[in-house]
């Protein structure tokens, strides 16, 4: 049964955590959103602490863009949407949180993005970011493909351009492949000049870092470089692979949501890209969303 505060409960916090950056939006009741905030990353796989910290941060950062300070965190309820929490581990730790709302509804990032796209109703999503993925909730039935992690996964996604990226620029500077106009971009933003530079400033970093070298794979293929474009390929590929196989489930849309979208899409299929749909909400929304069902249903 539902307490008489949660029945009058006036404020909902929707957390979207990915790998990059952590959002909060704080709504009223009529999912009016009044306040934003935005910190660092928050997937737990690449740090349970970081992760809480983030999500705690943005929360606040968003109550204080609202004007609402004198809200404590624990008169909020909150839909918490995360980056990783697709493995039971994570799922379990972070449910384990003693965490400061006033009840928390925990979610992956794929269902909320999901139930935000599509306005609480069915459909499927591909999410290209830091990392990717294809989710579909069709009938109560949840679908996943891929969602396995950089670097041993997320093919198609901001990371694994980057990571592709490095990996060609190193053999070039070995002179086992030709250069190309990825060298100097590479080189240029990480501020380094050799392949032994470069493999200090690359070695050991997270998925965000090597994300931030998506783009100049994307521009140099624009420009016509050959290797920057056989990349795009290969990723454009896979993702038209994840669509279809989201297709087999019948959802009834399917919308394509993360950083990287602008930019991989136009490389899709052509009728991968006339299927897919504007999102209706963005992924905050959709913890929102979730959280109000679920407060429904306790």
């Amino acid at each position: 049964m539902l307490s008489s505060s949660d029945k009058n409960n006036k404020y909902f916090l929707g957390i979207d955590g990915g790998g990059s950056k952590c959002k909060a939006i704080i709504t009223s009741t009529d999912n009016k959103i009044l306040g934003t905030g935005i910190s660092g990353p928050a997937n737990p796989g690449h740090g349970y602490d970081q992760a809480v910290n983030s999500i705690t941060e943005s929360a606040l950062l968003a109550l204080k863009d609202a004007g609402l300070e004198d809200i404590a965190l624990s008169e909020v309820v909150a839909g918490v949407g995360l980056a990783g929490v697709n493995l039971p581990v994570l799922f379990e730790q972070m449910s384990n949180w003693q965490h400061p709302f006033k009840r928390m509804f925990l979610a992956t990032d794929l269902l909320i993005a999901c139930l935000g796209a599509h306005q609480g109703a069915d459909g499927a999503v591909m999410i290209t970011g830091t990392g990717s993925c294809g989710f579909s909730n069709v009938d109560g039935h949840p679908f996943i493909v891929g969602a396995h992690g950089f670097p041993h996964g997320d093919k198609g996604s901001g990371a694994w351009f980057g990571l592709q990226a490095a990996k060609q620029v190193l053999l070039s500077l070995d002179g086992l492949i030709p250069l190309s106009l990825m060298n100097d971009k590479v080189l240029d933003l990480l501020s380094v000049t050799n392949g032994v530079e470069l493999v200090e400033a690359i070695a050991g970093k997270p998925a965000a870092f090597y994300a931030r070298m998506a783009n100049l794979v994307f521009d140099c293929a624009e420009q016509g470089d050959e290797l920057a474009a056989s990349i795009v390929a290969e990723g454009s590929e896979y993702i038209n692979n994840v669509a279809r196989q989201l297709w087999r489930q019948n959802p009834p849309r399917m919308s394509m949501i993360g950083g990287l979208t602008p930019r991989l899409k136009p490389w899709l299929a052509q009728e991968i890209q006339d299927k897919l749909l504007e999102p209706l909400s963005p992924p905050e929304i959709g913890s929102i969303l979730f959280a109000q069902q679920q407060l429904a249903l306790v």
